[in-house]
């Protein structure tokens, strides 16, 4: 599974900006897992950390999430970063929450003293950042499937091999949704449109520019 910026940016909510700067800057947040020189590419996992960043970045400064990270290397956790769970707990802090999910560890405010965790919400799921949503990682639109296994992680047409890109190149080529079926019969008429409503996404966030 291997993602290029423009496609790792749509699936996590980042920036393009954001991407190359947190590869790039100060301490460099989130290396590339496949390719940290072009061409880029981002691995399924590193998808997950970067949703991580941008759903803490709603309510925590990047100085506070690279404190975090520091921390979290500090008490042992040395794996790739999709292995845990971070979440803003608090007016300032982020925790790690325990696999088992009874309880969580400090990172900011008493580094690595348990803490009783909040209420949790998955990143897997689709949330608010600014004037977009940002989609559900496994299915970013209703009938447009994420699924590691299938076309290595490409976004495809639910139920089929179909990428979201053919078939809405049909639809912005004039064809009427309702019939890229003669193209590719497993897709229906509300699969193009949505085919085509993520592409338009897509495009908008390529266009976005970092807060």
């Amino acid at each position: 599974m291997a993602y290029e910026p423009r496609m790792a940016s749509a699936l996590s909510g980042a920036t393009i900006g954001q991407l190359a700067y947190w590869r790039n800057g100060q301490d460099q947040l989130l290396v590339p897992e496949i390719s940290a020189q072009r061409p880029i590419l981002y691995s399924f996992r590193d998808l997950i950390a970067l949703r991580t960043f941008v759903f803490l970045r709603n309510a925590r400064t990047l100085q506070t999430i690279r404190s975090a990270l520091t921390n979290l290397r500090e008490i042992g956790k040395v794996e790739h970063l999709s292995k845990y769970t971070l979440k803003a707990q608090g007016e300032r802090s982020i925790v790690l929450v325990q696999e088992d999910g009874d309880g969580a560890v400090d990172l900011v405010e008493n580094p690595g003293h348990q803490v009783t965790v909040i209420e949790l919400g998955s990143i897997i799921r689709s949330f608010p950042l600014g004037d977009i949503e940002v989609p559900n990682l496994e299915a970013p639109r209703q009938r447009i499937s994420v699924i590691p296994d299938v076309r290595r992680g490409h976004p495809v047409v639910k139920g089929t091999r179909v990428s979201y890109e053919l078939v809405a190149g049909l639809v912005r080529d004039g064809v009427p949704p309702g019939e890229v079926k003669e193209f590719y019969p497993g897709v229906s008429a509300d699969s193009a449109r949505d085919a085509t409503s993520f592409a338009e996404y897509v495009d908008r966030m390529e266009k976005r520019q970092a807060s």
